[in-house]
């Protein structure tokens, strides 16, 4: 994939659907809010290959007794491969029921 090129992406508008569904396939949260920051970015090198940036909040049992290292990867494997194809950046914000935000 060229470093200009979005290769096998989804359209932008479809990006948030998707990513929407699979979290709450993958965690059931009890809690998820999807932001689309990509807009903050234009004209940011990082962002000229198409992808997007985004910002998540997820509260779901399954994060229960996790660090957030194993939070993240928990979401980064429920993205799959749209973390190459569709996501430039992700903002993530994962809290167990009952834990306090950040």
């Amino acid at each position: 994939m060229s470093a200009h090129a979005n290769a096998g992406g989804l359209p932008r508008e479809a990006r948030g659907a998707e990513i929407e569904a699979r979290l709450r396939t993958a965690l059931q949260p009890q809690y998820l809010e999807l932001v689309d920051d990509s807009h903050k970015h234009r004209g940011h090198a990082g962002a000229a290959d198409g992808r997007s940036h985004f910002s998540v909040r997820v509260v779901a049992e399954v994060f229960s007794g996790l660090r957030p290292i194993a939070r993240h990867r928990l979401i980064y494997e429920a993205l799959g491969t749209l973390m190459a194809t569709d996501i430039h950046a992700l903002a993530i914000e994962a809290r167990a029921p009952g834990e306090a935000a950040p």
